[in-house]
């Protein structure tokens, strides 16, 4: 008997006695995915990190010091972006706030009842249209910005804040979105106990639905901002009165100035700095909108 409880508890050869031998290799498995996301949060991050510590430096400090090392002009950088041209830096950012703030608002707008009614209703070619619009998803943009100024140039509108604003308007992956959020989030039989009390398609899409709608609204009002905002290619296009340029273009503009004036290379870094606290202004404020009770509107309203 003695014997056999000896046998029972000697540990395998090669081992340790005393340790578990499942749960380390289970801890070092889970590492993986651990290290590989660190590994790109670092990828994302350090050009971020040069961005802003580049911005601390004068014109002969970015040339001359470690690149990770902060420097002594950020000050200076910022009286000068200000003083350039009068503060046509805070002229474009004004325009990207309009074009991010007001495209966003109205794309946001348009996927919430685009999405909703091919969500809701059933009728003849609704898997139609909405192939279609998966089609514009897997459209590049630079295949679409030549005729968007065709378009805009019969109608007299180009090189105006219209020509960048009304292309953005609709957009695919928005309703996208909002279709399938609308479809997991808004149950049928709300719907048609509304339709039951007598309330109207618009009363309980507004009254109903749009509450339940919210955090999944709220995903693609941030998506659109954030891709109207870092938009380049279509002011590049459309507009030519640096007086409309948003940020993008603007710097654009003095990266390619900065060739033959290299301290403009501080207005650039300085002013992409600036650029990027709006986006991360943004997120922080709207990020209490995102719930996980998808139905606690409905049940307030």
């Amino acid at each position: 008997m003695s014997s056999l409880a000896l046998r029972k508890s000697a540990p395998a050869a090669g081992t340790t006695p005393g340790t578990a031998q499942g749960p380390p290799l289970r801890r070092r498995i889970a590492l993986v995915p651990t290290l590989t996301l660190l590994l790109g949060a670092l990828y994302c991050l350090l050009p971020v990190a040069w961005v802003v510590i580049a911005a601390t430096k004068s014109g002969r400090e970015l040339f001359s010091t470690f690149t990770f090392l902060p420097g002594t002009g950020f000050t200076q950088n910022l009286k000068d972006l200000n003083a350039y041209r009068d503060g046509l830096y805070w002229t474009w950012m004004g325009n990207s706030a309009l074009y991010a703030g007001l495209g966003a608002l109205l794309s946001t707008a348009v996927s919430a009842l685009s999405g909703y009614a091919l969500a809701v209703y059933r009728f003849r070619g609704r898997e139609t249209v909405f192939n279609v619009l998966m089609a514009g998803v897997l459209m590049p943009p630079v295949i679409l910005a030549i005729p968007q100024y065709l378009l805009l140039a019969e109608a007299d509108l180009t090189d105006s804040y219209a020509s960048v604003l009304l292309p953005l308007i609709l957009s695919p992956y928005g309703v996208y979105l909002a279709r399938i959020y609308a479809s997991a989030a808004v149950p049928g039989d709300v719907v048609e106990a509304g339709r039951m009390d007598g309330a109207s398609e618009w009363r309980i899409f507004v009254r109903i639905a749009l509450p339940m709608m919210v955090p999944g609204l709220v995903t693609v009002f941030l998506f659109q901002f954030v891709a109207v905002w870092n938009n380049f290619l279509l002011p590049y296009i459309m507009l030519s009165d640096d007086e409309k340029f948003p940020i993008t273009l603007g710097l654009f503009t003095l990266l390619e100035q900065g060739a033959n004036t290299p301290a403009l290379y501080t207005l650039v870094i300085t002013g992409a700095t600036l650029a990027v606290l709006p986006l991360i202004a943004l997120f922080l404020v709207i990020q209490r909108f995102w719930s996980l009770d998808l139905l606690s509107g409905a049940v307030k309203s």
